[in-house]
């Protein structure tokens, strides 16, 4: 199946093509116009890129909205992490505001969350959400992956950062892959996939 991924986000395009296979995921047209991010949590922020992206290009649309939460600021980034430092700042103002906002002797648990929401032009819906838990190092290391991905250190890892694993390993873990193969497996059980 051939689904329209709801973002301008290289990264995030690059990530799910690889976790959506076999679908097939190609780039939001663009003339399309996104809805801001007002909902109340990733799911719905989600739900509605994907519905504005279906109802604007008459095919399935592939929606992704993910973040890190800091058990040390009570959740917070949360739904915003892309904008935690302004609206608009980029991964490592992100990052930095971050790393200062937690304590290095403190409470590090972070988890990483994505829900993917997948939406077809007749209106049908599913909705998925993936989690990776972790902690967070106040040294960040390796050039991979984006985001935070330098100073999350996943909790079913070895001990390396986001950041230092390849691209298999990350998926393997990761909230987004974890989500995809959520996703993949409701397709398969409501014969969706049309």
């Amino acid at each position: 199946m051939r689904l329209v991924l709801a973002s301008r986000n290289a990264h995030k395009l690059r990530e799910l093509r690889g976790l959506m296979a076999p679908h097939e995921l190609i780039p939001l047209p663009d003339e399309v116009v996104l809805p801001p991010e007002t909902g109340c949590t990733f799911t719905e922020n989600a739900l509605g890129k994907a519905r504005a992206s279906a109802a604007a290009t008459g095919q399935p649309a592939l929606a992704d909205d993910s973040g890190i939460e800091a058990a040390a600021l009570g959740g917070a980034p949360g739904i915003r992490s892309a904008r935690y430092a302004g609206e608009h700042a980029g991964d490592q103002e992100n990052l930095a505001k971050l790393l200062r906002a937690v304590p290095r002797g403190g409470d590090t648990r972070v988890a990483y969350v994505a829900a993917l929401v997948l939406v077809w032009p007749d209106g049908a819906e599913v909705a998925v959400e993936g989690r990776c838990r972790g902690t967070l190092t106040h040294e960040p290391t390796g050039a991979g992956g984006f985001g935070y991905d330098p100073a999350f250190v996943p909790a079913d890892g070895d001990g390396r950062t986001m950041a230092e694993l390849s691209a298999e390993e990350k998926d393997a873990i990761s909230h987004r892959g974890r989500a995809a193969r959520a996703l993949l497996a409701r397709l398969g059980q409501e014969g969706r996939s049309r």
